[in-house]
């Protein structure tokens, strides 16, 4: 059996469709992982949803900033943006079951040696604190509230971990971290803070902010970590964590990996080419 690993779809089926046909995934041996940000924004959330459920046990998403804000849309907590695609889903016949599958996602997963996120992982968090944290936000996610669970989880405050956090704020600033996360201010007056609005690639960051996987004493340093969401980053390996999100929903490509070996120094990379559904912006 092999577990593959993919970035972002983001509503983009026809390109999932390809890049399933060109890794040779079979559902009756195989395993696949989506790396969050399965819908929205591209013009195929509907059967990228029906087609992930359909796998059933053959297939993991975890949960993205985009899937937790269709959530949110749905229960008239947060309004759509001009450009969500989500329309398709919330007026499905099987909307329901579609949306009681992607409150059931996991926020992060451990999988033959890999920690597995969204975002990133706060680098004062070991990996099985992460762990526990997001199974306390999916605890939550999956209860009896959650209406009102998320009406309190969106938003930037507090953005700088501490352990006595309790609550909606604890909650949020785990959300935060795991599905929203790229730049830590580490600059004398930043004091570790999460950065919530720059997104270009690392190397034109503004001073004092540095990516979340190169934070000096980061305590998941010694577990490999792959994530998505950060487009303008790209397929990327370093410092023990692999980005898959090479921003097919821009114009870029689908890119998909089977799970490497934790001391693995090589990458065996499959990617398709996506057609542009947006008008590449820093998003």
């Amino acid at each position: 059996m092999t577990t593959y690993l993919i970035g972002d779809l983001q509503g983009c089926d026809d390109a999932f469709t390809r890049l399933l046909d060109t890794m040779g995934f079979d559902a009756a041996h195989d395993r696949l992982i989506v790396l969050g940000d399965a819908v929205n924004r591209g013009p195929g959330s509907l059967p990228v949803l029906r087609r992930l459920m359909a796998l059933g046990k053959a297939a993991e998403c975890l949960l993205g900033n985009h899937d937790l804000h269709l959530l949110a849309v749905a229960q008239g907590i947060r309004k759509a943006h001009r450009s969500d695609t989500l329309d398709t889903i919330l007026q499905a016949p099987d909307r329901d079951a579609l949306l009681d599958w992607v409150r059931h996602r996991p926020l992060a997963l451990f999988e033959q040696g890999w920690l597995l996120v969204h975002a990133g992982v706060l680098p004062q968090w070991s990996g099985e604190q992460t762990l526990e944290l997001a199974r306390e936000v999916q605890t939550q996610l999956r209860g009896n509230n959650l209406t009102g669970f998320l009406r309190d989880v969106f938003g930037n405050q507090p953005d700088r971990w501490h352990d006595a956090l309790q609550g909606p704020e604890r909650w949020r600033i785990v959300i935060n971290a795991l599905t929203r996360m790229r730049y830590i201010d580490v600059s004398p007056g930043g004091a570790g803070r999460i950065d919530f609005h720059v997104k270009q690639e690392a190397d034109r960051a503004p001073a004092g902010l540095v990516p979340w996987f190169a934070v000096r004493e980061r305590r998941t340093a010694e577990i490999p970590i792959a994530f998505g969401h950060w487009s303008t980053l790209g397929l990327h390996w370093a410092f023990n964590t692999l980005c898959l999100d090479s921003g097919c929903l821009w114009g870029g490509s689908l890119t998909g990996v089977p799970l490497p070996a934790p001391a693995q120094d090589w990458i065996d990379v499959h990617s398709v080419p996506c057609p542009r559904q947006l008008e590449p912006m820093l998003g």
